[in-house]
């Protein structure tokens, strides 16, 4: 793939009073740009307006996420987003907190559990189950969804991507793009950097087009993760409250 990074906004360190000055700022800019959502909205997917705010603002407080590449998501038509997963980190919890904020639109991930409390409350911050009809229903509507390949221990390793969830983006010719996430647990910083759309290679169908898209999309996020540099990951701590949702 030949790629080039997308802009991608840098803060400078900060430390002491700066520190929490520029975590409170984060947080108001988030407040703002959701107050658009009515209180109490829930949407057909089981997203809280209200909920998504408060979690959305409060997960600020640890990361200050920017993110790269966003041009290269369609306006008004779903996507499917594949990011590398990491065991200690939910990085596609963060993932799609990150692009909504930066889109101001709705975006789901992939990977709240069924059945439990912990699972409603994924829900209501946009989460879907893990289960291609589902994904494949938030496609068809027109929604970003955000996915992760298998989560690695070693932080520039990318995991196997579900090739099922990739088969469901081509039968609803939904595109399918990577994104590459690092983060820190010695700073706010982390970062989203999401690439141009991944191609067929040939025009199949079947199980051997969506292994082959798989292949690909996997190959491409490690293209990425190679110009963003070195990188440092989280640990189990830094998202304690949303650690239950899988740590990819």
């Amino acid at each position: 793939m030949t790629s080039t990074l997308a802009r991608v906004i840098q803060f400078p360190a900060r430390n002491g009073g700066g520190f929490a000055s520029g975590a409170v700022a984060s947080t108001s800019a988030v407040i703002r740009r959701f107050t658009e959502d009515p209180r109490g909205h829930v949407d057909d997917w089981g997203r809280d307006a209200g909920m998504f705010r408060v979690w959305s603002a409060l997960s600020e407080l640890r990361w200050d996420v920017s993110t790269g590449g966003e041009h290269h998501l369609p306006r008004n038509k779903g996507a499917l987003i594949v990011v590398n997963g990491n065991s200690f980190t939910p990085t596609r919890v963060f993932s799609a907190f990150a692009i909504s904020r930066t889109i101001d639109r709705p975006v789901r991930f992939v990977g709240r559990p069924d059945g439990t409390a912990l699972g409603a409350f994924a829900q209501s911050l946009g989460g879907l189950l893990d289960d291609p009809e589902e994904v494949a229903g938030a496609l068809r509507a027109g929604e970003l969804v955000v996915c992760s390949a298998k989560p690695t221990s070693r932080p520039r390793d990318v995991g196997v991507v579900d090739h099922s969830l990739v088969g469901v983006a081509i039968t609803t010719k939904t595109p399918v793009l990577p994104a590459a996430t690092t983060s820190s647990p010695f700073s706010r910083h982390a970062r989203v950097e999401i690439g141009p759309p991944t191609k067929q290679r040939h025009r199949r169908r079947g199980p051997l087009a969506e292994l082959e898209l798989a292949d690909d999309v996997r190959a491409e996020i490690h293209l990425l993760l190679d110009e963003l540099g070195d990188i440092a990951t989280g640990t189990p701590l830094d998202w304690f409250p949303l650690g239950g949702m899988g740590g990819a």
